[in-house]
């Protein structure tokens, strides 16, 4: 038997990591289906994920960064092509 430490994974850095990718999710879906509604919450998601830390950390800042130019695309494009916002 190995007398080696397992690096075991928190949990609280698993959650983060799944809120993290959940947040990616939304954003990106978030684009072209309901960008306000849908993109402010997958933020928010994305920030608590930041807040949580852990092994995650950059998964859940790029969440952030993704949330912000997927929010701006999406309003972009719903103005553009006269979709509804709600």
């Amino acid at each position: 038997m190995s007398s080696e430490p397992i690096d075991r994974l928190a949990p609280h850095e698993a959650v983060a990591g799944f809120l993290a990718a959940l947040a990616l999710f939304v954003e990106v879906i978030g684009i072209a289906w309901h960008p306000l509604r849908l993109i402010p919450i997958s933020l928010l998601l994305g920030l608590i994920a930041a807040a949580m830390g852990g092994r995650y950390q950059r998964l859940a800042y790029t969440a952030v960064l993704v949330g912000a130019v997927s929010f701006f695309l999406g309003m972009t494009a719903a103005v553009i092509f006269k979709h509804p916002l709600w």
